[in-house]
C-alpha cells in the first residue's frame, strides 16, 4: 500500500468495460464444498509478507471469528482483474480489500453483496468516505481507512521569506506566498501533473476547490483551476518538471529543501518528520478560502456474493474486527498513514498521535473520486482530465481549449 494509485491506470477504462460485459454472467463464489473453517482473503499489499504486522492483523481477525484466514496478496491492477475473473468463474474469495475507485466497477457487475445483505452496520462511517462504495444508493463496502492530500511546507524557506503558513487560506494568498518565496531566491511549489491517474488525483483538489464538477470538465470553474497551475508555471513558481512528476518524484524534489511547498499525501508523514529541515502541513486551499475537497485514497472491505450464504455471518465478524475504533487505529498504526473513517476512530487515533490532526481534518473534507454516482464513468473522465492537464502544462493548448476537448472526449465515451 503506497500512495493511492487507483484503478489500473491506462487499463482502467478497459476494466470497466470488461466488467460490464460479463455482468450478467457473474455467479456466486465458492461452492458448497468450501471448508467452513477457512475463509479466503485477498488484498493489494504484496509488500507485506506472511510474517508482517499486517498479515498478523488479518490472521488475528480470523482467529477472533473462530476461523483460519488464507490470505493472498496481489498488486492493485492484478487484484481487480483476478476479482472479475473469479466472479465469472464462481470462485470468488470471501473477502477482498480493494482500492476504493474500483469498488463501483465490481459492484456494477453484480458480484458484490451490499452491506445491508451482509448485515454490517456502516452508519458510523463518514459519508464523504463511504460514498466511494455507494452505487445507486446501495453500499457495497466499508473503508478500512483513508489517505488524502494536503500542502506540506518547508518552515525554514517560509520563515526566510517572511511568509506565515497560517496566512495561506485561498488561491490568492498561496500565489502571493509563492511570489515572496521566489523573490527571496528559493523555489515555490512542486506537484505531480503526470499524464496518469496520479495527475488527476493531484489536480482534483484545485478542480473541486474552484467549484467544478467532473460531469462538466470545461466549466469556467474548471478552467480557472487549470489556469492556476499554468499560471504558476509561467511565473516560475512551479518547475517544468511537474508535467512528468509522479507523486514520488515530487516528494524527492521537496526533500532537497529547496521548495517552499509540495502537494503530497498522508503516506509521507514519517518521511517529512525525518527530513533535514522543519516541515509542516496545511490544508490545500479552495479558491475563495477554506479547505478544498481532496480525493480519498484507501481500500474498502468488500464481500463477493457466495453460493453458501451462511458464510456471510463469519465474513461480517471478520469485517467488524477490522472496523472497530480500535481496529481502525491498529490499521492506521500498521500502515503509518491511514486515517480512520469514523469519528470514534479518528478521536482514538488523535489520542495516540495528536500531530495527525491536520490529516484528520483533511480526510473529513475529502471526497471519493467515484462519488456523485460516477461509477465506471470515472476512469474515462479522469483520463480526459489528465490529458487536458498535460496539454495545458505543455503549452500545446490553452486551459479552456484543453478542457473543451476533454469534455467532448469524455461525453463521447460516457454518453
Amino acid at each position: 500500500m503506497k500512495h493511492p494509485i487507483p484503478l489500473a491506470r491506462s487499463a482502467a477504462a478497459g476494466l470497466a468495460c470488461a466488467a460490464l460485459a460479463f455482468a450478467a454472467a457473474c455467479s456466486g463464489g465458492g461452492g458448497d464444498d468450501r471448508d467452513a473453517d477457512t475463509y479466503t482473503w485477498w488484498d493489494p499489499y504484496p509488500q507485506h509478507a506472511d510474517d508482517s504486522e499486517w498479515a498478523a492483523r488479518v490472521a488475528a481477525c480470523g482467529e477472533e471469528a473462530g476461523v483460519t484466514i488464507e490470505r493472498t496478496a496481489s498488486d492493485t491492477t492484478a487484484l481487480t482483474n483476478q476479482a472479475l475473473l473469479a466472479a465469472q468463474e464462481g470462485t470468488s474469495p470471501d473477502i477482498i480489500l480493494l482500492d476504493n475507485p474500483a469498488v463501483s466497477t465490481l459492484a456494477e457487475t453484480g458480484m458484490l453483496t451490499t452491506m445491508d445483505e451482509l448485515e454490517l452496520d456502516v452508519s458510523g462511517v463518514d459519508e464523504n468516505l463511504l460514498a466511494a462504495g455507494v452505487v445507486d444508493d446501495q453500499t457495497y463496502g466499508i473503508p478500512i481507512g483513508a489517505n488524502t492530500l494536503a500542502l506540506y511546507y518547508n518552515a525554514d524557506v517560509l520563515a526566510a521569506a517572511g511568509v506565515d503558513p497560517a496566512s495561506v487560506t485561498d488561491w490568492d494568498s498561496l500565489t502571493n506566498a509563492l511570489a515572496q518565496v521566489t523573490d527571496n531566491g528559493a523555489k515555490g511549489i512542486t506537484f505531480a501533473g503526470i499524464g496518469t491517474e496520479e495527475g488527476s488525483f493531484q489536480f482534483l483538489p484545485w478542480f473541486w476547490g474552484a467549484g467544478a464538477d467532473l460531469r462538466q470538465l470545461d466549466s469556467p470553474e474548471a478552467v480557472a483551476a487549470l489556469e492556476l497551475w499554468t499560471g504558476w508555471l509561467d511565473a516560475g513558481y512551479a518547475p517544468d518538471s511537474v508535467i512528468t512528476n509522479s507523486q514520488n518524484t515530487t516528494w524527492e524534489e521537496f526533500l532537497t529543501g529547496e521548495y517552499a511547498f509540495a502537494v503530497n499525501g498522508t503516506w509521507q508523514v514519517n518521511s517529512a518528520a525525518e527530513a533535514g529541515f522543519a516541515t509542516g502541513v496545511i490544508p490545500l486551499p479552495a479558491r475563495d478560502g477554506g479547505a478544498a475537497p481532496a480525493p480519498t485514497g484507501g481500500e474498502f472491505i468488500i464481500a463477493p456474493v457466495q453460493a453458501d450464504t451462511e458464510r456471510y455471518d463469519v465474513t461480517r465478524q471478520i469485517a467488524e474486527c477490522m472496523t472497530t475504533p480500535e481496529g481502525f487505529v491498529e490499521t492506521a498504526t500498521t500502515f503509518a498513514y491511514y486515517i480512520p473513517p469514523t469519528t470514534d476512530g479518528q478521536n482514538a487515533l488523535l489520542e495516540a498521535r495528536p500531530e495527525l490532526q491536520p490529516w484528520v481534518d483533511a480526510v473529513r473534507e475529502a471526497k471519493g473520486r467515484t462519488s456523485d454516482n460516477l461509477g465506471t464513468d470515472y476512469p474515462v473522465i479522469s483520463e480526459a482530465l489528465w490529458t487536458a492537464v498535460q496539454n495545458a502544462l505543455s503549452g500545446s493548448a490553452t486551459p479552456a481549449d484543453a478542457l473543451a476537448q476533454a469534455q467532448t472526449d469524455a461525453a463521447a465515451e460516457t454518453g
